[in-house]
């Protein structure tokens, strides 16, 4: 969830129809699915932000974190909008490494990403208002893969998971079983 949160512009391809994960788990990046039935949606969403991050920069402000490498080497990168995170905070913060020693640093305020508890609580709204009984979370792309046909390798490089044991972990709430397959029994007219 939080490799969501995190998620920059310009790390949503749209021609490709991919995102790209920056130093996700294990600190690797990696590509993930972008669903055709999201986009318009996420365009329009972007496209808000922008319109955010404008004002932001309108009022002296329109900067993000950045990892201390990526800050001394592209200085003004904070401020251009490929940088920008896709679920932007509400609120406007200090840069919250302004104490420290750095050429790098701003002044004045900038914005965050959303936070995960935020995530949560909209997920828990949704599932409430669509009236869904059974439990449901942000964790369960990699069991609708699983039951979809996808092979465990591949929903565990998805994840970005180190060892396919901890991707395994989401075959017990799947509806075909650890094993991967439905029985014949249940394909038949």
């Amino acid at each position: 969830m939080l490799e969501s949160c995190r998620l920059c512009v310009k790390d949503v391809d749209f021609d490709r129809h991919q995102i790209i994960v920056r130093d996700g788990k294990g600190q690797k990046d990696r590509a993930v699915p972008l669903p055709r039935k999201v986009e318009d949606g996420l365009r329009r969403h972007i496209k808000s932000a922008g319109v955010m991050h404008q004002e932001d920069l309108d009022h002296g402000a329109g900067w993000v974190w950045m990892p201390f490498a990526l800050a001394e080497k592209y200085p003004d990168a904070r401020r251009q909008f490929g940088w920008q995170y896709v679920f932007p905070g509400r609120n406007l913060r200090s840069d919250p490494r302004r104490d420290e020693s750095s050429a790098g640093m701003l002044q004045g305020p900038g914005r965050h990403h959303v936070h995960e508890s935020t995530v949560q609580k909209c997920v828990k709204r949704a599932v409430e208002r669509a009236a869904i009984t059974k439990h449901a979370s942000c964790h369960s792309f990699a069991t609708h893969l699983l039951e979809s046909g996808s092979n465990i390798r591949t929903i565990q490089e998805l994840l970005g998971h180190k060892d396919v044991s901890t991707t395994m972990i989401y075959t017990h709430v799947s509806t075909i079983g650890a094993t991967g397959v439905q029985s014949p029994l249940d394909a038949m007219g």
